[in-house]
């Protein structure tokens, strides 16, 4: 099934750019879709892209990553083994409110007249910039220059320089900075289980307020879970014009109020530091200090130096992230080079912006942008964003492995809720607790384990970090491995083979079934790397391995056990047909008829009830074609083909996960046309507004899928087995270059595809083995470049 595109933004008001997402006016008929796109976070902090003047909004929102409240989840009739304790993410106090008066009038964007007017997301500084000629009533012009970052270097800050110079005569000018916790939503609540639960109006309970000087503290705590926040601005403000200020605090509140006799074409430059703190165990007097203290560095500092170290972060994330394109053909893929440039971009920097400062919690699946899925970890992480991290990031990539290690012993206690062995990740969470109350879509997917192991193994085999996988991975292999062999049995009426039951694979319009095709293949490549790992540490490091018995009492029967399962493991088949079915009884089911079904009723999770939909062949994402991608090597071409042909009509584009994986196998399978159907709709998944939900946040996962897409699709490259292999493919017609940097065991390897050949570059390392097509190909110090041709690949 076709994406569609919802929003298309005039180019008079949001004109293409490589680098910046460009706004010429304000755009009220945005408002809500702006105010994710122009969002601004490090993975720590994030700050919806609102107004300076603290509105208009359609949801303000200032998050910290973790940082939630809790609640016990009440059911209707209960049942052993239900998750019990939900998680919301926590809309924390909002810090980057500047109200600006001149002559007692207010500015205010729906009521100004405005002159000139541009706001960029500026993705190579990592600012949200702001430009604005304001016409009072009274004929003054007032030019407004801001700038808002959250920084890199700085995980706990965030900064804005906000200058105001009035141009044409003498004006009283007051600034205001506030801070306001506790907001309450104005937005009507809609229907879909995707949003955030509506939560009482005071989700913060406040512990301290103070001030000193220009500089105040609020400190506040969440109720159930016992959670402490600490939220501090100070100032600075430089001008020759004569000027005072006063300041005072509350509870929820905090205000200084500058008070400026501007001077014709004398800059009034404020500038406003904003710190974040959060802790479990800390006292409230400690959180407050550790505020402080990071405020009294950022002060001593100034913001030129911020933003000099921003700039500098965001240099070197380019350098080992940029993925470059050039000579498009715009009649193809219904977009110029510059607008597929700046999409690439925005996708990458969101991204990291979701991930870069989340150091020692997870990536939500929509990022610091809304907190809509609640702010919950998904299977979104391991299998979207991993890839991406791994080969630019891998710092990054191991921080959040390590979270999931961190998680691990409440993963073992959630097994034993469920009567299984071993550990069971949860499938959405924040404080590795179970928070999904529908277990048919939730708790069933037992595939979250073999995803995380999946990545595991990637992120391995990508690094040679065996340490890590000695260290902690195989504690996790461990455990994971005790319970897909303890889930599963060997069924006499399949031969003997080892099969899953009541479980749900990645297509959540099909639940608790039998023999889900994409779970049984992450359950044996689980299993199969689990015993591997236990006997190579068993043959090279036996030091490593007596410490993983001592931790988790394994005996070397089990490992016969896993290998024996993952040999026997039954792979449904459908002989007739030739393709695989997604589960036992998927192809017993009637046809759902997508092409009758009402356009208004899409996604169908918003307008059927569940057992409707689970009655039908009809699929919200990608499950065997995203199976096909990462175990290309357990399915023949012909099989590729049959399979894709037979499921892709089927899936519905409900979910923002699939047209990433389509794209990926429809260029495998020699489609090319479907590949940039389905690329496009990734790309453009939030800027296009594809799923009529971005004004809830980015869809963090479809951003991951996109640089897929394009490295895994269009580039052609595999990783499989521990070696990289690139076949790019190319249509006979196909113009258009790629360009894009991996970083594999320490090296960076840089990678241009055009029309015809392949160069492949070593930038950093002494040498580097890998595959064009079936050739072995050796960089080194001496030959640091190659090119290859390559192959036409005629379309099916």
């Amino acid at each position: 099934m076709l994406y569609h595109e919802r929003l298309s933004p005039p180019p008079h008001i949001y004109p293409p750019d490589e680098w910046n997402m460009v706004e010429k006016q304000y755009s009220p008929a945005f408002l809500s879709q702006t105010e994710t796109i122009y969002s601004v976070g490090n993975g720590y902090l994030g700050m919806r892209g609102c107004p300076e003047e603290g509105g208009p909004n359609f949801e303000n929102g200032t998050f910290v990553n973790g940082f939630h409240e809790s609640w016990p989840i009440v059911y209707g009739e209960d049942a052993f083994g239900f998750a019990k304790t939900g998680q919301t993410i926590v809309n924390v106090t909002d810090s980057k409110i500047i109200k600006l008066y001149v002559d007692d009038e207010p500015f205010w964007l729906p009521n100004a007249t405005i002159l000139q007017f541009d706001r960029r997301l500026n993705m190579k500084s990592g600012t949200l910039d702001r430009e604005v000629l304001w016409e009072t009533p009274s004929g003054k012009h007032v030019l407004i220059q801001s700038r808002r970052l959250v920084s890199f270097q700085h995980r706990y800050l965030a900064a804005m320089s906000y200058q105001v110079t009035v141009l044409n005569s003498e004006a009283p000018v007051v600034i205001s900075s506030e801070m306001i916790a506790n907001q309450v939503s104005h937005q009507k609540r809609q229907y879909d289980p995707r949003l955030a639960r509506a939560v009482a109006d005071r989700l913060l309970h406040p512990k301290m307020n103070y001030l000193k000087d220009r500089r105040i503290v609020l400190c506040h705590w969440t109720q159930n879970s016992q959670m402490g926040l600490a939220c501090t601005i100070d100032h600075a403000l430089e001008t020759e014009c004569p000027h005072s200020y006063t300041a005072h605090c509350a509870e929820d509140s905090g205000q200084v109020v500058f008070s400026v006799e501007a001077k014709p074409g004398y800059r009034i430059h404020l500038t406003k530091y904003m710190s974040y703190h959060t802790s479990q165990t800390a006292s409230a007097d400690e959180l407050c200090r550790r505020a402080e203290r990071t405020l009294d560095r950022a002060v001593s500092q100034g913001f030129d130096v911020l933003l000099a170290g921003q700039e500098t972060y965001m240099d070197e994330f380019w350098q080992r992230s940029d993925v470059q394109v050039a000579d498009i053909d715009s009649r193809r893929t219904k977009r110029s080079t510059t607008e597929i440039q700046q999409a690439i971009r925005f996708n990458l920097f969101h991204i990291l912006q979701a991930a870069g400062r989340a150091d020692t919690t997870g990536v939500p699946a929509k990022g610091l942008t809304g907190h809509a899925y609640e702010g919950h970890y998904f299977w979104d992480t391991e299998i979207y964003l991993l890839p991406f991290l791994i080969y630019t990031s891998p710092r990054l990539a191991k921080n959040l492995l390590m979270f999931r290690y961190r998680m691990l012993d409440k993963a073992r206690e959630r097994a034993r809720e469920l009567n299984q062995k071993g550990a069971m990740f949860p499938w959405r969470t924040i404080n590795g607790e179970e928070a999904s109350a529908y277990y048919a879509a939730g708790t069933a997917q037992y595939h979250i384990n073999g995803d995380i192991m999946y990545a595991l193994k990637k992120y391995v085999n990508a690094t040679g970090d065996e340490k890590f996988l000695y260290d902690y991975g195989a504690e996790m292999l461990v455990e994971t491995a005790r319970l897909w062999y303890d889930l599963g049995f060997f069924s006499q009426q399949e031969g003997g083979k080892f099969c899953i039951h009541g479980v749900t694979g990645p297509d959540e319009y099909n639940t608790v079934v039998n023999n889900n095709t994409f779970t049984n293949l992450m359950a044996r490549e689980n299993l199969r790397y689990a015993a591997s790992t236990v006997e190579l540490l068993r043959e090279k490091n036996f030091e490593a391995f007596a410490a993983l018995v001592g931790k988790t009492e394994l005996e070397l029967d089990e490992v016969k056990d896993w290998r024996i399962a993952a040999e026997n493991m039954f792979i449904p088949y459908d002989e007739k047909r030739g393709i695989h079915p997604q589960d036992d009884e998927f192809l017993d089911k009637e046809v759902w008829n997508l092409q009758t079904t009402p356009p208004e009723n899409f996604p169908l999770l918003l307008f059927y009830h569940p057992l409707v939909i689970y009655r039908y062949q009809v699929i919200k994402q990608a499950d065997i074609v995203l199976a096909m991608f990462l175990f290309g090597r357990d399915f023949s071409p012909e099989q590729k083909r049959r399979n894709f042909e037979y499921y892709d009509p089927l899936t519905t584009g409900d979910s923002s996960l699939s047209s990433c994986i389509q794209s990926i196998v429809a260029v495998e399978i020699g489609y090319p046309e479907q590949a940039l159907e389905y690329a496009r709709a990734a790309l453009l998944m939030d800027l296009a507004d594809v799923g009529g939900n971005v004004k809830d946040g980015c869809h963090i996962a479809s951003m991951g899928g996109t640089w897929m897409a394009l490295i895994y699709g269009f580039g052609g490259m595999r990783d499989d087995d521990g070696m990289l292999t690139f076949n790019p493919r190319r249509a006979p017609d196909q113009p258009g270059r790629l360009r894009f940097p991996l970083t594999y065991r320490g090296q960076i390897l840089d990678v241009e595809l055009g029309p015809d050949v392949a160069t492949y570059s070593l930038r950093e390392g002494d040498g580097l083995v890998f595959r064009h097509e079936e050739e072995e190909i050796r960089l080194s110090l001496k030959t640091p470049v190659v090119t290859r041709p390559i192959v036409k690949r005629a379309s099916s």
